[in-house]
């Protein structure tokens, strides 16, 4: 991508997912952010939003939950305040988010991520090893295989159910309307409230067990938030994966010196982050300002949207060196792709295990990654990915 371009803010509409797509997208998005790290951004879908485009505006955004608050939503394109706000854990703060968090944080902390860490490897190595005995493959759905699998073992849900379960995580995520994107969820939201019922009577010693039968000052987490919570979580955590590790093996395809130095020992906690930088398929972050702030040099009302792009701020020279270079032992590495603050991804030492898991699994098995058709890109301001990246592996 280049790094300069001649942009004005009128010309640039960070909310459109063809920008994101396009091949001198992070030249138009420096270029903005050098001229200010905030602009005033119109959308159709949300009216006025003020976009943060800087590393240190958008990390003091995401640590002030006091003073700019996520029950007002957290991403942009969903058509006013959502109906699980103060219900779910994305979309509450305080007190409210760390009970909602509590129960669940168990499964993902690194203590329990641990114990699942030589199944993760195996099941890395299983789906690599089928990809590489057929050759040619659509990389985002073999490696789409990785979370789903993890995430319906965590949650206890059935193999047969799972084609519905990434179908539906796509609709939800990745349709191009608010209402299509509801529509997602809503095929989504019945199958967990059936699974919810029959946990709560019979606990089975799963995920979804542990929130159905989840106790707040005595009385039993309300089971419409039970669902909002598990249908966040299962959303999350396979798209997430999902469309990191397709974009990283992407960025390592055209960086192959830097293939070269993954497979020749650089330090893979320290790369994963740095593809995670330099992805950040989270394009963007959601908050609303509860009171009369300064921000870049704006006076921000109570009310107002306040959108951190992440990508851009993983991205900018302030802070990194070289960001636009793919540097694998990049430390310091502050990045924001996983959040920060106390909304910091719950399920983060998951993700680092499962894209740890998938690059061991491609340089343990495959000599060369070579491209059969062009990648096509999602169309998407929420998870930014691939639809589709086909390529033929060739065996070590």
């Amino acid at each position: 991508m280049p790094e300069e371009a001649s942009v004005t803010t009128a010309t640039v509409d960070l909310t459109d997912p063809g920008l994101w797509a396009r091949p001198d997208a992070g030249g138009i998005v420096a270029a903005l952010r050098a001229q200010a790290p905030v602009h005033r951004t119109e959308t159709a879908l949300d009216g006025p939003v003020w976009s943060v485009l800087g590393y240190e505006l958008g990390s003091r955004v995401l640590t002030d939950s006091a003073g700019f608050s996520s029950t007002g939503g957290s991403l942009l394109g969903t058509g006013g305040t959502p109906a699980g706000s103060g219900k779910m854990m994305a979309l509450s703060d305080g007190p409210r988010h760390r009970e909602l968090r509590a129960p669940v944080l168990p499964y993902f902390s690194p203590k329990g991520v641990r114990g699942a860490a030589q199944s993760i490897t195996e099941l890395a190595a299983k789906v690599i090893s089928d990809a590489v005995e057929r050759g040619e493959v659509d990389l985002v759905d073999v490696l789409a295989t990785v979370p789903l699998v993890v995430m319906c073992d965590l949650l206890g849900i059935p193999g047969d159910d799972r084609d519905l379960v990434v179908s539906v995580c796509d609709e939800a995520f990745l349709a191009q309307t608010p209402d299509a994107r509801r529509a997602g969820h809503q095929k989504l939201l019945p199958y967990l409230l059936e699974k919810v019922v029959r946990r709560r009577k019979r606990p089975e010693g799963d995920l979804i067990s542990t929130l159905a039968t989840h106790r707040i000052n005595g009385r039993l987490l309300p089971i419409e938030d039970v669902v909002l919570n598990l249908d966040n979580i299962v959303v999350g955590g396979v798209q997430t994966v999902r469309h990191t590790a397709a974009m990283s093996v992407w960025a390592l395809m055209n960086h192959p010196d830097q293939w070269q130095a993954l497979a020749g020992g650089a330090d893979l906690d320290l790369a994963t982050d740095e593809l995670l930088r330099f992805t950040s398929v989270g394009l963007h972050v959601l908050r609303t300002a509860t009171k009369q702030v300064e921000l870049g040099g704006h006076v921000v009302e109570p009310g107002d949207k306040v959108a951190v792009w992440t990508w851009s701020a993983d991205h900018d020279p302030a802070v990194f060196d070289r960001p636009d270079e793919l540097v694998l032992d990049r430390s310091p590495n502050r990045h924001l792709a996983l959040g920060v603050g106390a909304h910091y991804c719950i399920g983060a030492p998951l993700a680092k295990a499962e894209l740890k898991a998938i690059y061991t699994a491609l340089l343990d098995q495959v000599a060369e990654l070579e491209p059969t058709g062009d990648p096509v890109h999602n169309r998407s301001i929420i998870n930014f990915g691939f639809d589709h990246l086909p390529v033929r592996l060739r065996a070590r």
